[in-house]
């Protein structure tokens, strides 16, 4: 059987493939991972001990919530921020914002921009401290903004400015 397009029909291009995020956050990231990673599992951990040296009677019960909490800020701190440096990824091209982030859960996420209602640079305390910020781009979806974490917080500024450029010429209403 014959399986070449008759003279009369024109060839089809192959459609665009979609590909992951180009660029990787920045290494500081990794540093900001690891303090986030201190201030919650490590405040669990710190809590428990107190409570084992202070409570004598509690300390046999205490034994495998101190050993489980020691395990997971290990693992929120030596290994959940370098993980999360190799997986994480962001674009932002004229027509999309591209994001890949997770690490045990992984979430690629693209939003046209003609979808986009706002961009903002976040910066929380500890990314403030590092010179790190977050943008964050709420679309009209309902799974919500889009964030990238990690970014030098000049990057982050000069992204979000050129993304309400190319958002304030970009025909459609963002429903």
């Amino acid at each position: 059987m014959d399986t070449t397009p008759a003279r009369d029909e024109p060839a089809r291009a192959a459609p665009a493939r979609l590909r992951p995020p180009e660029h990787p956050v920045d290494p500081r990231a990794v540093r900001w991972w690891v303090l986030r990673g201190l201030c919650s599992a490590g405040v669990v951990l710190l809590a428990l001990l107190a409570a084992a040296w202070w409570w004598a009677p509690a300390r046999p019960w205490l034994v495998a919530p101190v050993v489980l909490a020691a395990v997971w800020t290990g693992v929120r701190v030596l290994v959940e921020p370098r993980w999360r440096y190799a997986v994480h990824r962001w674009e932002t091209t004229d027509d999309a914002v591209y994001a890949l982030t997770g690490w045990v859960v992984r979430e690629w996420r693209v939003a046209p921009l003609s979808r986009v209602q706002t961009v903002d640079a976040v910066r929380g305390p500890l990314e403030q401290a590092l010179g790190l910020a977050t943008l964050r781009v709420t679309t009209a979806s309902s799974s919500g903004a889009i964030s990238i974490r990690g970014l030098d917080k000049d990057v982050a500024g000069a992204v979000a400015e050129r993304l309400k450029a190319v958002v304030e010429s970009t025909p459609g209403d963002a429903t």
